[in-house]
């Protein structure tokens, strides 16, 4: 036996709950591990609330954590049981002790990067890869807007964009977190608890907006999103923190200047072993380098992830937070 998180039905953290459950032996093809460390993000919530819905209920939650191979399935190659490894594209589940999730979805750890700090950065550190290195190859030298720049993805966002030589401006909700913003690396950022996001986000460019805004928030940001966006610029929508956007005219990116509009995901990048491997030793070497730094700002217990999931939601956290079985 061993323990996880669960619900039985979609709705607030209360419905979370810590029970013991009997784990899986590993198919053909699939891996068991045992988690050291596992990664919360805002999908979690999703999921839980009901906004993406679970494959049945009851259902654990989770889809990143880092830890040791257990187990392993008889078609299984290139994995063995000892061996150090992280997934971020996972079945539901990563909300335990042991997981069991296809070979194809881990990769190898490197010995110079702990299972915390793969747990804090796969899913958010892999998603900064995909949208700074793939949705919109950034080159360097442009002025970028991305919201909510003190969050767990902003922070690295702007650790990334820093490094590639791009200017971002980050929105933020405090003069706290622009603080912490500017130390992650942000050119510039705007708190839109006092200030008009459009407004200096054209005296930022010199009039000439932003040829790509990453917008994670969702509905609350949509339309001032598009008002940022240069013409004939890209909007990238990847997240809903705020709500998920709907009942978009698709005139309106006409008359903002023909814009594009993507709402891209994780897995749709990750699309292979080999894919997701590539993606994830840069984003170690980013680690090894330096040049990314990973904060573990708060530490929860399995067994407190109802209190870890308010915590996230209510933005009181900066940086990353991750569970410890």
């Amino acid at each position: 036996m061993a323990k996880r998180i669960e619900f039985s039905q979609h709705g607030g953290s209360d419905v979370l709950q810590y029970r013991d459950y009997q784990p899986a032996a590993p198919g053909p093809r699939e891996v068991r591990v045992a988690n050291r460390a596992i990664g919360l993000n805002f999908i979690d919530t999703y999921f839980r609330s009901g906004l993406y819905q679970p494959p049945a209920l009851p259902s654990s939650l989770g889809t990143e954590g880092a830890g040791v191979v257990e187990a392993i399935g008889s078609e299984v190659e290139g994995i063995k049981v000892g061996d150090r490894v992280a997934y971020a594209t996972g079945p539901l589940g990563a909300y335990s002790e042991l997981h069991v999730l296809p070979a194809d979805k881990l990769v190898k750890l490197p010995d110079n990067i702990s299972f915390e700090q793969a747990a804090a950065v796969m899913l958010k550190g892999l998603t900064v890869q995909y949208l700074l290195r793939q949705t919109y190859e950034l080159k360097g030298g442009e002025t970028i807007l991305f919201h909510a720049a003190a969050g767990g993805v902003g922070s690295f966002a702007c650790q990334w964009a820093k490094a590639l030589g791009v200017k971002l401006i980050g929105t933020v909700s405090s003069a706290e977190k622009a603080a912490r913003a500017k130390e992650q690396g942000a050119w510039a950022t705007i708190d839109y608890s006092h200030e008009n996001v459009v407004q200096r986000v054209l005296e930022l460019t010199d009039g000439g907006k932003c040829p790509v805004v990453y917008d994670g928030v969702g509905k609350d940001t949509w339309e001032t999103s598009l008002d940022c966006v240069a013409p004939r610029g890209l909007l990238v929508s990847f997240g809903n923190a705020s709500g998920a956007v709907t009942g978009v005219n698709l005139g309106i990116l006409a008359q903002k200047g023909s814009l594009y509009v993507t709402r891209p995901t994780l897995a749709g990048y990750a699309t292979s072993a080999q894919r997701l491997q590539a993606m994830a030793d840069e984003l170690f070497g980013m680690i090894a380098s330096g040049k990314l730094l990973v904060e573990i700002s708060n530490r929860y217990a399995l067994k407190d992830a109802a209190a870890a999931q308010d915590a996230l939601s209510s933005r009181q956290t900066t940086g990353s937070t991750i569970l410890l079985p």
